[in-house]
């Protein structure tokens, strides 16, 4: 990782696409980093394209990831993830929800899904690793565990121990409904073992 770091985190309205960033950059602020993150939220409530950026490091003047510079690209959406391949540094990786979610635009003809997204972002030569969060999510008993599944799967390419995000999203579920602790931790968990062995090193 840069010594700012920089997440790019999309996906469509309802994944909790901005939730996820805030725990991510409260797992961060509780080490001492400065954060900045900024979101957009196209019709978040109907599905459209949800994107936030978030860059922590000693000091961060500013929250907006340029294109060619995020260090990590967290895609809750697999064409979304496409779409914003863009970003990624040389050498920077994706982690990719392979469940599809169709939005609106789509069903409406507006735009064409393609066909194999995290196969096109492969052949631009991107580092993907793809996994089906939603899936995982529903065997769990709860299809809105995917952010959890997505924040347990990031967890091991970040600059700091998995442990300290993990005890952030217990921390923020705990405190609205305390038996969700124990779902989302496992939610953590599966998102970990989707991508074991993938680690910055690989």
């Amino acid at each position: 990782m840069s010594k700012v770091t920089n997440i790019l985190v999309c996906g469509v309205g309802g994944q909790g696409v901005m939730t996820a960033t805030e725990i991510l950059a409260e797992a961060a602020i509780s080490l001492g980093f400065d954060v900045k993150k900024t979101e957009v939220a196209g019709m978040s409530q109907r599905g459209g394209v949800v994107t936030s950026h978030l860059r922590f490091g000693s000091e961060v003047l500013s929250p907006q990831i340029l294109p060619g510079e995020a260090d990590l690209l967290v895609g809750f959406e697999s064409a979304e993830a496409l779409r914003w391949g863009h970003m990624l540094r040389s050498g920077g990786v994706a982690l990719v929800n392979s469940g599809r979610i169709v939005p609106p635009v789509v069903n409406i003809g507006l735009f064409a899904y393609p066909e194999e997204p995290v196969a096109q972002m492969r052949a631009l030569g991107l580092r993907v690793h793809d996994f089906d969060a939603t899936a995982l999510a529903v065997q769990l008993g709860n299809i809105r565990l995917g952010n959890t599944v997505m924040l347990g799967a990031s967890s091991d390419w970040l600059p700091f121990p998995a442990e300290v995000l993990r005890e952030a999203v217990l921390a923020r579920f705990g405190s609205r409904k305390p038996t969700l602790v124990d779902a989302n931790r496992e939610a953590f968990e599966a998102g970990r073992r989707a991508v074991a062995g993938e680690t910055l090193a690989a």
